[in-house]
């Protein structure tokens, strides 16, 4: 996955007991055998989590925070207030992830988690616009727009364009192309249904041309 986007130093630390200490969970911790975090499953990182290792906790952080920060970033277009979101992010999957039922991946909880505070976060800054609901059909090949994004991706047309879109289009069409996440993924991260997400596409792939063959 390409980005020209890059990971400043956030201004925040997970390894240390910064994140451990922002938040405590409330439980009993029990003795566990040594397991080396670095090398565990998402599922193992979850379930010493829920047993009381927070130091789990911090590998889930080290391996998913440089999407996290992208997704938030790409939201914000600013790198303090990215670094602030991606944060603010962390803090409520630390406080949610006994919740996290498991049945979709890690990566794909983060990133319902990460858009719903970048939502949040647009929708005190301005009225958030009514969702669009899924078409009766979506015509997939009719997405071929989608190369042609990729290819010109740096492009600050292609970007400002991007900004203007309707907040769950946007997300929707992050998600797809910087995250690369299936229509599958894509509904799971959003909260809606598989032709919901198919249909924010083929919206925000028109519009998005729309508004570049303005400029």
């Amino acid at each position: 996955m390409r980005s020209e986007v890059g990971t400043p130093a956030l201004a925040w630390t997970v390894a240390s007991g910064h994140m451990s200490s922002m938040v405590k969970p409330h439980r009993t911790r029990v003795t566990e055998p040594q397991v080396d975090f670095t090398t565990a499953d998402e599922a193992t990182l979850v379930a010493a989590f829920r047993a009381g290792r927070s130091e789990a906790f911090d590998e889930i952080v080290t391996r998913h925070r440089k999407q996290i920060y992208q997704l938030c970033y790409r939201f914000v277009r600013n790198h303090e207030d990215a670094s602030d979101l991606a944060q603010d992010v962390f803090v409520r999957a630390f406080k949610g992830l006994q919740r996290f039922k498991g049945d979709s991946s890690l990566t794909t909880w983060l990133y319902r988690v990460g858009v719903n505070a970048c939502l949040n976060r647009l929708a005190a800054k301005k009225p958030l616009e009514a969702p669009i609901e899924a078409a009766e059909r979506v015509d997939a090949a009719a997405v071929d727009p989608l190369q042609a994004v990729l290819q010109h991706e740096r492009a600050a047309a292609v970007r400002e364009a991007i900004a203007q879109l309707p907040p769950k289009q946007r997300a929707t069409l992050m998600l797809r192309i910087y995250q690369e996440c299936s229509h599958e993924e894509i509904a799971a991260a959003l909260g809606g249904t598989v032709g919901a997400a198919k249909a924010n596409l083929f919206h925000a792939l028109g519009n998005l041309r729309r508004a570049l063959s303005r400029t």
